[in-house]
């Protein structure tokens, strides 16, 4: 079994969503596709799947695994490839989810 990759801008992706007052779990070595980060966020939950926005659209793809996976995955996961759409997907995700519960 190889090595999991990580994206160069995973580190720097991390430290700014701890920096706002999320927690954060890496997942990219649980492999088969499983996207990179668990990310909680006043008590919700959302997957971000990291690729490096330096590197050209086409190196940014989905690999087989991940477009798999993410196909089959019947919750919410967001592909991001700096600091600050990791941050609007998790903060549209929050609010998203804060509405459906006002409509309870």
């Amino acid at each position: 079994m190889r090595a999991a990759r990580v994206d160069e801008n995973q580190k720097e992706i991390v430290k700014a969503l701890r920096d706002m007052g999320c927690s954060v779990q890496h997942l990219h070595a649980v492999g088969k596709g499983c996207p990179d980060l668990l990310v909680g966020y006043k008590g919700f939950n959302i997957l971000l799947e990291i690729k490096d926005g330096r590197k050209s659209q086409s190196e940014q793809k989905l690999t087989p695994d991940q477009t798999i996976w993410h196909y089959g995955w019947r919750g919410h996961v967001d592909v991001v490839n700096t600091v600050e759409s990791a941050i609007l997907a998790v903060h549209r995700y929050a609010r998203d989810l804060a509405d459906l519960d006002d409509l309870k």
